[in-house]
């Protein structure tokens, strides 16, 4: 494909943004849910050794539920006490809620059945440690199943864990593990999905990405497009099974007694659009006069782009981009190296939907684009002005090697 297709595909991709942000002007279920998450990580353990990826596992998964309309109270690297206070606040906000979202990331363990996550603080240095260091699972859901009818639970804590030999020896107590034991779930609500890095009473991997393989999943799988929490959970298995090279199996216990889907498009329903990229009147008189106020219908149109906005994937580093200096996009397929580098390789996905693989698969970006540097730059300089349409829709390397374009472009192309 030579820069001229890539031009056509631009004024196709803006055309496309505006219809999504037409799109917006149709409520859903999903837009009338009230949906409360509780984010907690911990890597930076004071009597244990240090973990890699929780915290960024548990900031990334904030801002992806952010994106999908929670409100988030999070906290990293807390200890027992300010621990208690963020499940408090939670406990607050979550009470009502249509989706109650649990996610936590570090070390836990089980003793005797019942489950505890570790504050970063917790030192386990006898049979009474337990009460007073650590947080039963069992806590946390309890708080979260006060007149709410949908829980979700994902538990990324099943890491190797020294504190729980270092229980079980010292301290003498029985059935103390590292894994994590199989939490029931009262009925209640439209049911409740519990999600574990690995099957019940298994250790998983911290992984030596940016994110744990479980939690690399989920990212990617949690806000697909009308795809329910169920099939999600499905292909989160299937990735981390893959990438542990068959040695890790996240394991779900389900009672869900209706569809949960946390990013829901309505693709049938019937889209007009006006000169300025909003909906035009369509039927009713309340739709009418907000589009004959002009304040009305501006206002509409600005929160539709901010709303469009907060869905375009963020880098995982504030650092300047540079053509050819390593960036961390946040992206473990891409992270560590350059646009120049990436665009000599090979995509990652489609120019266009539904190009068949063998014209794709296999080509260098660059000779496909015919790609350089001042003409990567105009590209750039396009998806910079052009964020909501542009930014959101995936690119042959990933959806963030596109935003990375556009701050590389905004930092004047150096």
């Amino acid at each position: 494909m030579g820069f001229d297709l890539i031009a056509r595909r631009s004024s196709l991709l803006r055309a496309i943004g505006l219809a999504a942000v037409a799109l917006l002007f149709t409520l859903t279920a999903a837009d009338a849910e009230r949906r409360t998450a509780l984010v907690l990580g911990n890597s930076q353990y004071q009597h244990a050794p240090a973990l890699a990826n929780p915290v960024r596992d548990a900031k990334a998964m904030a801002e992806s539920l952010k994106g999908l309309g929670f409100d988030v109270v999070s906290g990293f690297d807390l200890t027992k006490l300010q621990t208690q206070t963020t499940i408090a606040q939670f406990a607050k906000q979550v009470r009502g809620a249509d989706i109650a979202l649990f996610f936590y990331a570090g070390h836990g363990l089980q003793v005797s059945g019942s489950n505890y996550l570790l504050p970063i603080d917790a030192a386990l240095e006898d049979e009474t440690s337990l009460d007073f260091e650590a947080v039963p699972v069992d806590f946390v859901l309890r708080q979260m199943s006060r007149e709410t009818s949908i829980r979700l639970i994902f538990l990324d804590a099943c890491r190797d864990n020294p504190l729980a030999e270092v229980l079980a020896k010292t301290a003498g107590v029985r059935g103390a593990k590292s894994g994590l034991a199989e939490i029931s779930i009262e009925n209640g609500g439209a049911g409740t999905l519990v999600a574990f890095a690995t099957s019940p009473n298994q250790v998983a991997y911290d992984g030596s990405g940016k994110h744990s393989p479980f939690t690399s999943a989920l990212l990617a799988h949690i806000g697909e497009t009308n795809v329910s929490i169920t099939e999600a959970m499905n292909r989160v298995t299937a990735d981390v099974f893959k990438a542990t090279a068959s040695k890790q199996r996240p394991w779900s216990n389900v009672s869900l007694t209706t569809e949960v889907v946390l990013h829901k498009v309505d693709l049938n329903s019937p889209l007009i659009v006006g000169e300025a990229g909003v909906p035009g009147p369509q039927g009713d008189s309340d739709t009418r006069n907000a589009t004959a106020n002009p304040s009305s219908s501006a206002n509409d149109a600005q929160l539709a782009l901010n709303v469009l906005r907060q869905k375009i994937p963020k880098l995982a580093s504030d650092d300047p981009i540079f053509f050819d200096v390593p960036i961390d996009f946040g992206d473990p397929e891409i992270d560590g190296k350059s646009i120049a580098e990436l665009i000599k390789g090979e995509p990652r996905f489609s120019p266009v939907e539904g190009l068949d693989n063998s014209v794709w698969q296999g080509k260098h970006c660059d000779g496909c684009h015919e790609w350089n540097e001042t003409r990567l730059c105009d590209q750039a300089k396009n998806f910079a002005a052009n964020d909501v349409s542009v930014l959101r829709l995936q690119h042959p390397l990933g959806t963030r090697f596109k935003v990375a374009l556009a701050k590389w472009a905004q930092g004047g192309c150096k």
